[in-house]
């Protein structure tokens, strides 16, 4: 970790594994924020020239640093590996596909200066046509809740209050800020002394489940999570996951299997334990023909740079 912090600047970083174009307008967007920062672009061995294409683009700008893995370490391992090199007195873990706006680090840094106790901050994750994204604002994802989800009881939990799933209904989003178990992970500002207190990202999740991981364990260390539904964030979806689905589902169903292990209650019963090991896999392994489509969909779609490349920004 640097020895010392900036006064009042943020440190952003980004994991990059093939992400496309799109990453390139999420580096402008960071690069062009009105608050002090400096850009950790970590790299997991991306084959599509995309490093290159950033150290080119942005040779001049001394806030970015650029750090190339010869193997994918997976994302959680990326984000301590840039983590522990930035100086910043607060770190924004953002998602290579996501778009920032110009005040959106600003807006995020009053917040958590307004609350002392808070460690993680999260925003409102929408997609290009300005919809709310899932996983925005969630409870703790235990067996019970993630079933009442699955099997979409959680509708009713508004008249039934104990089958509630792990998203929080539409409804109590009006607060201007909200303490909730877990935010997106695509985008979340950590207080360094947040961070440093509970040893970073758990680097046993290779990807999926790590925002979740570490947010239940920031609030066990005595740390609020907090949403901001005002600040807002497109999500432009990059082409790293579409390109390889079975490899990122298969991370998925293991990051989960390790979350269950880790936190629920549920998983002290060998009974429950054995279960929910076998749905999680059986799932996978149910959903391989849809990934190896989806695989082969991507490789017909036409390379559309316009596409993988919005100049959209969101505040």
């Amino acid at each position: 970790m640097s020895s010392e912090s900036a006064t009042g600047q943020t440190s952003v970083v980004v994991v990059t594994a093939d992400s496309g174009c799109v990453a390139l307008a999420a580096i402008r967007n960071v690069l062009n924020s009105n608050a002090a920062v400096e850009l950790m672009v970590v790299d997991n061995a991306s084959q599509d020239g995309l490093p290159t294409r950033i150290e080119r683009e942005f040779a001049k700008d001394a806030r970015l640093r650029v750090v190339r893995n010869e193997r994918n370490l997976g994302f959680g391992a990326a984000c301590n590996q840039a983590s522990w090199l930035a100086g910043g007195e607060t770190l924004l873990f953002l998602n290579p596909d996501c778009l920032i706006g110009d005040s959106t680090i600003a807006g995020l840094q009053q917040v958590a200066a307004t609350f002392p106790d808070a460690g993680l901050l999260g925003v409102q994750v929408v997609d290009s046509g300005g919809k709310e994204e899932r996983a925005n604002r969630r409870q703790e994802p235990l067996l019970w809740r993630a079933l009442a989800t699955a099997t979409g009881l959680s509708r009713f939990q508004r008249r039934f209050p104990n089958l509630a799933g792990v998203e929080l209904p539409s409804a109590l989003a009006t607060a201007s800020v909200e303490v909730v178990d877990a935010v997106s992970g695509a985008c979340m500002m950590v207080s360094r002394r947040a961070f440093d207190a509970v040893g970073g990202f758990d680097e046993g999740y290779f990807l999926h489940c790590e925002d979740l991981d570490l947010c239940r364990r920031i609030r066990d260390a005595g740390f609020k999570v907090l949403h901001v539904p005002s600040i807002r964030v497109m999500h432009a979806q990059g082409s790293s996951s579409r390109s390889r689905p079975t490899f990122v589902a298969y991370h998925k169903h293991r990051s989960m299997w390790r979350y269950f292990r880790k936190f629920d209650p549920a998983a002290r019963n060998p009974v429950l334990r054995l279960l929910v090991w076998f749905g999680i896999w059986a799932h996978f392994s149910c959903m391989l023909p849809v990934y190896a489509w989806r695989r082969l969909r991507h490789r017909r779609e036409p390379v559309d740079e316009a596409r993988q490349e919005p100049a959209t920004r969101k505040g």
